[in-house]
């Protein structure tokens, strides 16, 4: 979980090669509309978002009632919607990659081919309840070095 640019896809997929546990990419669940609100850099809305939070919620909860371990990525800024995301489900663990504005900012810019453009950067840093229930790593460290953290943190 992170503001747009913390490298969450990044880190995300290679966490879940490291494991070798599947790998969802929370920002294809969200719809049309949504993705062309935020192309066009106005932030979501609480309304916009729910249903995206809800199918990623399914989503986890399918692989925890299969058993089957997952990564998913998610921005996730408020800690109620990591409330929706977890829900009752056992197991549920946040990572908060966390960055400044400026690094955000700069990977948004240098990013081709998303919605999410720098012009995000400040609504999502204001949106960002930081979690205190997560384990919080610095997203400018390397790919390599974040995800043997959280293998460690996490006894995987």
């Amino acid at each position: 979980m992170g503001a747009a640019g913390a490298g969450k896809s990044t880190v995300g997929e290679a966490l879940a090669r490291a494991l070798g546990w599947p790998f969802v990419e929370g920002d294809e669940y969200h719809s049309a509309a949504s993705i062309a609100k935020m192309r066009s850099g106005r932030a979501l809305t609480d309304v916009d978002r729910r249903p995206w939070l809800a199918a990623l919620h399914r989503v986890i909860g399918e692989a925890v009632d299969r058993r089957e371990p997952l990564v998913v990525t998610c921005s996730a800024l408020h800690e109620r919607y990591r409330e929706v995301l977890r829900g009752a489900l056992s197991g549920v663990r946040f990572v908060y990659l966390q960055a400044d504005a400026a690094t955000l900012r700069g990977r948004l810019t240098a990013r081709t081919g998303h919605f999410a453009g720098p012009s995000l950067v400040a609504s999502q840093l204001a949106e960002l309840e930081e979690p205190r229930d997560a384990l919080t790593i610095d997203a400018t460290r390397p790919v390599d070095e974040i995800v043997h953290a959280v293998r460690y943190e996490f006894g995987l």
